[in-house]
């Protein structure tokens, strides 16, 4: 039973150094620094309960999320909890609709990150005061009152709320079979964090050896930036790997159409799985051109980490214009929004493959992708979920990976909670790590 009101909302810019190992680094990111608008909501209930939220950002920038969270903030401070989560579609409508604030939006840019880093906070604290870790209260809801939490608007020409309704109830069907063998198994997996674009070809070696010394049998490398050089490295995956194993091309939106079709046809011998983000993420024609293009080659196109709404996917989904759906648990307005995509996906019969990595979003989409499993999709074919092994040291409840599989979370939240020592020393820009960097000379 939820309980209490919202007293108070902080917000922190928390960001960690990974340009300095290159981390991260991909064609269009060359250094990034993997950062969060951190967002902890308290309430006047007496089991002193908090939720946090975060929303995942790239170093510079954070600083204007913070600023969104923050004008966002009077929607949500004094509200009661259950008065939220009761109409959870019209809160969700009341934070994307403000009359000013939607003009720097609407459900897009820095807005709609805020949105989604003060939704994930709200959901963590429902979990809790739940006693469920968040993939478990969503599966355990009954499909009217899951359905009562999204936003249909804009999307009924695609997915009405009945037909949605109709997918929950046929997802109903061994149900329990697939939450015993998430339990067991876990949600397979594939690794990132093997080939970064800054990595130089020993580290790629060695981590590349060790993954596969780990158990992994899925390898995704970055591309774009050198048509030769990337021969040459994909070759090098592929020997190491061997022609068994799963490998996937990311171009992280580098290319003109054209120009991403005669690419990836070069790297065809290497027998990608697919290529993501081929050209511009608002591109729906062109991704649609591209992935009619690979079909013959039998490259499937991935897409959805910057995809800025549910109205997006909508297209993406219609134009026939993606193999592979990659949901992101901060991108979207939260778990509300992502609802939505996942029974889309659901309708199109298109295997969702959420995007991963960065601060905290494995934490985060681990819930949202075992809830698809076990409640919308029923299936596993041609269906992983990214993982890469940066910075999941800071959270109160980091993500259990064993033999290349998600294990589903136990402790109740969203596994959205930074250790405090870590939010503190990370903080940007009085954190102690930070404070250090910025006196250098």
């Amino acid at each position: 039973m939820v309980r209490g009101r919202i007293t108070g909302l902080a917000v922190s810019d928390v960001r960690f150094p990974t340009s300095l190992g290159r981390h991260g680094s991909d064609a269009m990111h060359p250094d990034p620094d993997y950062s969060a608008a951190y967002v902890v909501i308290e309430t006047d209930a007496r089991d002193g309960l908090k939720g946090y939220g975060l929303t995942f950002t790239l170093g510079k920038g954070t600083e204007v999320v913070v600023c969104a969270v923050n004008a966002l903030s009077i929607h949500v401070v004094n509200k009661d909890l259950e008065e939220i989560v009761s109409d959870f579609r019209g809160f969700y409508r009341q934070l994307t609709s403000d009359g000013q604030l939607r003009w720097i939006g609407p459900e897009k840019g820095a807005v709609h990150l805020a949105t989604a880093a003060v939704l994930n906070a709200v959901w963590d604290l429902w979990a809790k005061q739940e006693g469920k870790p968040l993939w478990k209260l969503l599966v355990d809801m009954d499909p009217k009152q899951l359905l009562s939490c999204i936003d249909f608007r804009y999307i009924t020409d695609a997915l009405t709320e009945e037909e949605a309704h109709e997918i929950l109830q046929n997802g109903l069907l061994g149900k329990k079979e697939r939450e015993e063998q998430m339990l067991k198994h876990g949600y397979p997996a594939y690794t990132t964090s093997c080939a970064w674009l800054g990595y130089p070809d020993q580290q790629l070696k060695q981590l590349c050896t060790e993954a596969l010394k780990d158990g992994w049998t899925r390898f995704k490398v970055k591309v774009g930036d050198d048509l030769q050089d990337d021969i040459r490295r994909c070759r090098l995956i592929r020997e190491m790997i061997g022609p068994d194993k799963t490998l996937m091309l990311d171009a992280n939106q580098r290319w003109e159409v054209k120009e991403a079709i005669e690419w990836v046809t070069k790297l065809a011998e290497f027998k990608p799985l697919w290529i993501e983000e081929p050209t511009s993420p608002d591109d729906i024609l062109g991704h649609a051109a591209i992935s009619k293009a690979l079909v013959p080659l039998g490259i499937g196109v991935a897409t959805g980490e910057q995809c800025h709404n549910r109205v997006i996917f909508k297209q993406l989904l219609q134009a026939k214009a993606l193999s592979y759906l990659q949901i992101d648990s901060c991108r979207l307005g939260s778990v509300n929004e992502n609802l939505s995509v996942l029974l889309m996906a659901k309708k199109f019969q298109i295997p969702v493959c959420p995007h991963a990595g960065g601060v905290g979003l494995c934490e985060l989409v681990q819930h949202l992708i075992i809830f698809d499993y076990i409640s919308v999709s029923g299936s596993l074919e041609n269906r992983m979920c990214e993982y890469v092994d940066h910075l999941h040291e800071h959270f109160k409840y980091p993500v259990i990976i064993k033999k290349a599989s998600y294990l589903p979370p136990q402790d109740a939240g969203y596994s959205t909670e930074m250790k405090e020592d870590s939010a503190r020393k990370y903080q940007f820009p009085q954190g102690e790590i930070w404070q250090k960097l910025l006196s250098k000379p």
